[in-house]
């Protein structure tokens, strides 16, 4: 795809768009095309490749090729905080748009983002939001399982502030010292709490809409969280996640005593419970998206019949990963 030579559509601000990759040759190219696509086309494109070792590179030099303003810098290994800096580091502009791999923008993503930074000066942060990719049945169950549901804004349904649909100064990035670079995830969290935390101002653009794609599987959604949960206990939120799972479980630990003396029959009702338990967080989980996924009571027991089985895999992947933090992190 040739770039756009469309014009800006915005007065007098310029964007660079920054993207940190890893092994994403099969989401790179409609990631690029969607943001050489935009009504208001960025500036520049900065892409830090983080040790790609499948076609990442090739796609990104093919647009090279063709023309295409992009800048690819290469890095032997490094995380997305890192990943991020680097493409800062490199960028031209005094605005920086945030994008990941694995997400395709609308063509007026840009164009949403950029309008209230280009028509208000005290702006500086503007988030849009994001919407995952739900094209079957286990990625909508996972989506309501673990993604934090919409709210309204303008009329509008809108996500939590993300750095998949971010745009901002780079003052503000320089000041906040940039993202953290030794954590897998959680370092947009703690970047997007810093820079709440030094009073920057921040609005939010609800039509700025980049689709994710999430996990296709079970295995795949295991992993992820195996290493989500672990690099959460390296950012310090435990309490926001592992804390409360492992009172949850402590106490259903405590329905076993009894067994003591019962015998091992009294097993059964620890287990009982602990499906009473899980079957009841996924109708919770079914009731806060039914605004966004409305459906009736056929659909929404099968949604419950896959939805408690999955609970029970990120519970359990949670564990994992957050005993690999002790044995990897905190005990070595």
């Amino acid at each position: 795809m040739e770039p756009s030579k469309k014009p800006s559509s915005s007065g007098t601000i310029e964007i660079s768009v920054v993207v940190p990759v890893r092994d994403e040759e099969d989401s790179v190219r409609e990631l690029l095309q969607g943001l050489l696509s935009q009504t208001l086309p960025p500036n520049e494109i900065v892409i830090t490749d983080s040790g790609s070792i499948d076609a990442t590179r090739e796609i990104i030099e093919e647009f090279i090729g063709r023309g295409a303003p992009i800048t690819l810098i290469r890095e032997t290994a490094a995380l997305p905080g890192r990943g991020r800096n680097v493409a800062v580091a490199h960028s031209r502009c005094d605005w920086i748009a945030f994008i990941d791999a694995g997400t395709i923008p609308e063509t007026d993503w840009l164009e949403h983002l950029a309008k209230p930074a280009d028509s208000r000066s005290d702006v500086d942060v503007v988030y849009g939001t994001y919407e995952p990719v739900t094209d079957s049945l286990f990625k909508l169950c996972a989506v309501m399982a673990y993604v934090a549901p919409p709210y309204e804004i303008d009329g509008r349904l809108i996500r939590p502030c993300s750095v998949v649909s971010a745009l901002m100064k780079r003052s503000v990035w320089d000041h906040v010292g940039g993202f953290p670079e030794h954590l897998r995830s959680a370092e947009d969290l703690l970047f997007m709490r810093k820079i709440e935390g030094a009073n920057f101002k921040i609005v939010r653009a609800p039509e700025a809409l980049v689709h994710w794609q999430v996990q296709a599987d079970p295995w795949q959604t295991f992993k992820r969280f195996v290493r989500y949960a672990r690099h959460n206990m390296r950012a310090g939120l435990w309490l926001e996640w592992q804390a409360p799972l492992f009172k949850r479980y402590g106490l259903l630990l405590v329905t076993l005593l009894p067994a003591i003396i019962l015998g091992g029959k009294w097993l059964l009702v620890t287990l009982l419970l602990w499906i009473l338990l899980l079957a009841v967080r996924a109708v919770v989980a079914v009731k806060r998206n039914q605004v966004r996924y409305p459906a009736g009571i056929v659909e929404n027991a099968l949604r419950l019949v896959i939805l408690t089985p999955l609970i029970a895999l990120l519970d359990a992947a949670t564990i994992i990963g957050t005993l690999q933090w002790a044995v990897k992190d905190r005990w070595r």
